[in-house]
């Protein structure tokens, strides 16, 4: 099937997805997790085996759940036109965000420069990319070229529709082909890429705001000069070991502002829901060039430890 035809069956069969997307609603959980409901697996976390419904309890539980880790919430729900690619350089990814009318969403707020932010990592949190998607306004069908591995991926979706409010929304992509995964990542501060060496200060904590200090040098020397990338002069990207669930990570200031220096330091400021491992990915751009460095923590403090923090299985499956 050509492509022009497989885009128009896949605008066509985005009323009836997005219709299973109603009766799912926002209790949609991780995809690891299908088998019962997220919104009672997070009630029950936090507050034993209390059945009560309707409770502000149950509510917040539902509210606190990380970004990534729902396909549909809101009234907003995110469809692949193919769950299933081949690997590759380049392969294209094409996707709808569906609205509550059931119909692809047109118009989006800018946010870090861009209307939509997509991330797609495996997940042994190897293939980390960020990629900026384009909009066909006319059916509302967004298009990407992604790089993909044999194995299975994650795909992040970080908008914010117009008069809406903002969202991460995640899905599983399966990729053909022998998954060799890679080895669990041990904590790691510092990292080295093309030449460039990025460390990491800072420690996470569960249930406590973290300032994460990432300092960027070449040949030994302090980059001064760093670009603006996003709106900042990074853009970090944290994900937790196990569910991948996505975490927003906000710059300290902006280029322009008259006090945030191009480097070599670029501040971030989080706060994590648990204890565990979290992956962290820091694109910085230089010279022209978009560069990412990753880096693994352990967070500590008194949350709820996530297993499963290093590489997965081939499950043949979430970032501002």
């Amino acid at each position: 099937m050509n492509t022009p035809a497989k885009l128009t069956g896949f605008v066509a069969a985005v009323a009836a997805v997005f219709g299973i997307a109603l009766l799912v609603g926002a209790t949609v959980g991780p995809v690891e997790e299908q088998t019962e409901d997220p919104a009672a697996s997070a009630h029950d976390a936090g507050h034993g085996k209390d059945t009560a419904t309707g409770s502000a309890a149950e509510i917040t539980a539902v509210e606190e759940i990380p970004g990534g880790l729902m396909m549909a919430q809101g009234g907003y729900a995110l469809s692949l036109a193919e769950t299933n690619l081949e690997p590759g350089e380049g392969r294209n990814l094409t996707f709808a965000i569906n609205g509550p009318d059931g119909v692809p969403v047109t118009d989006f707020d800018v946010t870090h420069d861009k209307e939509l932010h997509l991330i797609a990592v495996r997940r042994d949190f190897t293939g980390f990319q960020h990629v900026h998607p384009v909009l066909d306004e006319n059916t509302g069908i967004w298009s990407v070229d992604v790089d993909l591995t044999p194995g299975t991926w994650r795909v992040f979706t970080d908008f914010t529709p117009t008069g809406g409010e903002a969202l991460t929304l995640g899905t599983d992509l399966a990729v053909a082909g022998e998954f060799v995964p890679a080895p669990p990542e041990a904590d790691n501060r510092t990292a080295t890429v093309d030449g460039y060496e990025v460390t990491l200060d800072g420690d996470l904590s569960s249930g406590g705001d973290a300032m994460l200090t990432l300092t960027v040098s070449k040949d030994g020397q302090p980059v001064t000069d760093l670009q603006p990338y996003l709106g900042a002069y990074g853009h970090l990207v944290a994900l937790r070991g196990g569910d991948l669930a996505y975490l927003h990570v906000h710059p300290d200031g902006t280029p322009g502002d008259g006090t945030t220096r191009p480097g070599p330091e670029v501040v971030f400021h989080t706060s994590v829901p648990s204890a565990g491992t979290y992956h962290l990915y820091l694109d910085f751009q230089h010279d022209g060039v978009v560069r990412t460095a990753a880096f693994t923590l352990t967070a500590g403090g008194t949350g709820e430890v996530q297993s499963g923090s290093g590489a997965h299985g081939d499950h043949s499956h979430s970032g501002r």
